[in-house]
């Protein structure tokens, strides 16, 4: 009997890893979990800066509407990079959608949503579908390595001078109270 009981359990076990390995949105849910737990905190307490010229990135949304980070100067850009099947992406969306909430109607803040693969219609369609507000955007040329490298997620956060402020590869809480003192102040300086 106790023979029996191991095994199931060990079975039980092992199919409860598959579904968290093989399985997107059960990899997302469980991941979510242990940010909402406090794991995955990005670090802001040291500002990062690095000069990165801005001129020439560009972006486009579903409309064709093309947007160039350097027109942006004046203004704090969150850009994150981001895949529908992702799974470390699909966790980090809600806490994302989130801040973009808290600051999506003040000027001086700019959200990209980047769909790394590019496939806007596909991407606008995944945000509708879980009651995403957030604008989603296609790279329209070549990002700098110091901005984006290929992990996903990555998000970075440029200051009102242009400059590469913050920098984070994997994923985050950005509904963080830490991440929105961090934006207010990168808000106020100039």
């Amino acid at each position: 009997m106790k023979f029996i009981r191991k095994n199931i359990f060990n079975a039980l076990f092992v199919i409860f890893l598959l579904i968290i390995i093989l399985v997107p949105d059960a990899k997302a849910f469980f991941i979510k979990g242990l940010m909402e737990i406090g794991f995955y905190k990005p670090n802001v307490e040291t500002p990062n800066v690095n000069v990165v010229s801005l001129n020439g990135i560009q972006f486009k949304d579903v409309k064709g509407n093309l947007i160039d980070l350097g027109d942006l100067k004046g203004k704090v850009i969150f850009l994150n990079f981001w895949a529908t099947w992702c799974p470390p992406c699909r966790a980090e969306m809600p806490s994302v959608n989130k801040l973009y909430t808290q600051f999506k109607d003040d000027k001086d803040f700019v959200f990209i949503f980047a769909d790394a693969d590019g496939d806007l219609t596909k991407s606008t369609r995944f945000m509708a579908d879980r009651k995403y507000t957030m604008p989603v955007y296609k790279v329209e040329r070549a990002i700098p390595e110091k901005v984006f490298a290929g992990s996903l997620p990555t998000t970075v956060i440029f200051d009102k001078q242009g400059r590469l402020s913050f920098k984070h590869e994997g994923v985050a809480n950005y509904a963080d109270k830490k991440i929105v003192d961090f934006l207010n102040q990168l808000k106020r300086t100039d």
